[in-house]
């Protein structure tokens, strides 16, 4: 069995730098990890990645030669992807035999919860290559700033969640940041847990350029509320308790702590028990890193 994660997200949410620094924490606990760039819209790569899209088909390319604009290039992309999976699937299979996989998607979220090609193109994976792969769907956490943008983000989710049918992990990224974002109007276990939406319906309504969607708005809060399925987890992928915590989430979901791998399992644990020398651990590149 293969393990590994699918991240997706909107655009700006740290999908790249979310696997560079993914990526150095699994190595540092003793895993191969391979980085799949799947984004051909992403020509400045942090990371050293072992497949990438653009061997097959660029987006600058596409746009030029079919007058298309960047969202109508990606969907291409997906498309062409998808009917040249057997290209995607002979530059993993090399990998299957000691690395855990991350593949880099692109932003735009039309991709995931309304267009079929990359969910078809997973699910082939899946099939012939013996994966287990968690979705791990990043959300910038400054959505939690204005209700009206938080109960999108929660739509998004939500829809992501249904169409992929895939084990499933929300998290809320850059949360070092969100202090900078103002002051928010309920504790940060409100947003992450998605707790009752009421609350929040009553701070939309006091907005005079929401006011006027009140109803549609606590229609939706209903939907959210109904299926029980999105909560996030806050991540700050520089800070190594952060990102522990969410590894040992995704391991759960997608069942590499119940697989009886090699020692790296046991590495891990030091780091989610404790107590350990943090220095040992150390980010190489926990003062340098950015958001892309």
């Amino acid at each position: 069995m293969v393990f590994g994660q699918v991240v997706i997200g909107p655009p700006g949410s740290g999908k790249t730098t979310y696997c560079n620094g993914m990526s150095q924490f699994l190595q540092l606990i003793g895993r191969k990890v391979a980085v799949i760039n799947l984004d051909p819209a992403n020509d400045a790569l942090p990371y050293e990645c072992a497949v990438n899209i653009e061997d097959l088909i660029k987006l600058s390319d596409v746009m030029v030669e079919h007058s298309l604009g960047p969202n109508g290039g990606l969907v291409y992309c997906m498309d062409y992807l998808e009917k040249n999976i057997d290209w995607l699937e002979s530059k993993l299979k090399p990998l299957l035999k000691e690395h855990y996989l991350l593949f880099d998607f692109p932003g735009q979220v039309e991709l995931f919860f309304l267009h079929d090609n990359a969910k078809n193109m997973i699910m082939e994976l899946i099939k012939k290559l013996d994966l287990r792969l968690t979705a791990v769907h990043l959300v910038d956490a400054h959505l939690c700033s204005d209700p009206g943008k938080y109960v999108s983000a929660l739509l998004l989710s939500l829809s992501t969640m249904l169409h992929l049918e895939l084990p499933h992990v929300n998290v809320l990224s850059k949360i070092d940041l969100i202090e900078s974002y103002g002051k928010l109007a309920f504790n940060l276990d409100f947003y992450t847990d998605v707790q009752d939406l009421s609350y929040l319906q009553n701070e939309i309504s006091q907005d005079p350029r929401s006011a006027k969607y009140r109803k549609l708005t606590k229609e939706l809060c209903e939907v959210i509320e109904d299926y029980g399925l999105v909560n996030f987890t806050p991540l700050d992928i520089q800070d190594k308790e952060s990102v522990g915590n969410l590894v040992k989430l995704i391991d759960k979901s997608n069942g590499y702590i119940f697989a009886g791998i090699d020692a790296s399992a046991v590495e891990f644990s030091k780091i989610a028990v404790g107590p350990v020398d943090w220095d040992y651990y150390r980010y190489p590149f926990s003062r340098r890193l950015t958001y892309k």
